[in-house]
């Protein structure tokens, strides 16, 4: 069988793991950077998804490939709402006007979904998020699937090299917010998501045109719980409580994200909870603490 081409927008922190992982299963695969890069056993193009121009450039390039799927996956690189449009909204229609007919799987977040509750949701739940950014991403998810790509939630992404918990946990930093309410703690390791990305492509990106799925392990786990289980398993005391600090760009928010649609296609979390990952991946907390103790 010949395996399709991928075309992997963005080369960063997944996009790259993404990229190696295919190139070993057999895929033919090109990768597109703001910055070319080279010694890679696949090529990665100098191009920027928010041009058509670029774009363009980047599909003459390729000339010789016949892309059969995309996956969409760069970063808003922390800007605002203009980072976000240009990014993802301009970014998918470039991506659409230049390969016309070809999927695209989007990588989104879970923070579309606004749930103060504590409540389980779906990919048929309400999302009504209250900053611009979640809602343009909810209009990049719907351009998405209108086109016959995928759109993928992806929950707090951790692994090697970064997890804001373990991080504080080993800094001193940590504080478990204060009150009656813990909220859910909803996360992926980089490597399951980058399964889940595999598992759709490797089953047919067609099969799954105009879906939209939750990645998230298989174990909620609140706040308190994460840094409780942390506290055991480093023999650190339990950080003090303190008010809760909101992020930047989301909201405060506490829902359980259920991955059933997903799982139901067949994949699986290699780390079915965030505590496994600490416990059983020999690479995660190493590369932290060896950040973290670096002068």
């Amino acid at each position: 069988m010949t395996l399709p081409h991928v075309l992997i927008i963005g080369h960063g922190y997944v996009g790259s793991q993404l990229a190696l992982q295919l190139d070993e299963a057999g895929f033919p695969v090109s990768a597109v950077n703001r910055t070319a890069e080279s010694g890679l056993p696949y090529p990665v193009l100098q191009g920027d998804v928010s041009s058509p121009e670029s774009i363009r450039l980047v599909a003459a390039e390729l000339k010789n490939s016949a892309t059969r799927c995309i996956v969409h996956c760069a970063s808003s690189g922390h800007g605002g709402a203009a980072a976000y449009r240009s990014v993802f909204l301009d970014g998918l229609k470039n991506l659409h006007e230049v390969f016309p007919g070809v999927p695209v799987l989007f990588t989104s977040s879970s923070s579309v979904y606004g749930q103060i509750d504590g409540s389980i949701v779906d990919e048929n739940s309400e999302t009504a998020p209250d900053r611009e950014t979640s809602r343009l991403l909810c209009e990049a998810e719907n351009l998405t699937r209108h086109a016959g790509g995928i759109a993928l939630r992806l929950a707090g992404i951790y692994g090697p090299g970064r997890s804001v918990h373990v991080k504080k946990m080993l800094e001193g930093t940590a504080t478990i917010e204060e009150g009656a309410v813990s909220r859910y703690l909803n996360q992926i390791h980089r490597h399951d998501a980058v399964g889940a990305i595999r598992h759709l492509i490797s089953s047919g990106a067609a099969t799954f045109r105009g879906r939209l799925f939750n990645v998230v392990d298989d174990t909620p786990l609140t706040q308190r719980e994460c840094y409780e289980g942390l506290a055991t398993l480093f023999q650190l005391p339990l950080p003090p409580e303190a008010p809760a600090v909101l992020d930047r760009k989301r909201a405060w928010t506490n829902k359980i994200v259920s991955n059933a649609a997903l799982r139901a296609t067949g994949w699986k979390p290699v780390y079915p909870s965030f505590l496994d990952a600490v416990r059983f991946d020999t690479t995660l907390v190493p590369s932290i603490r060896a950040a973290v103790d670096a002068p």
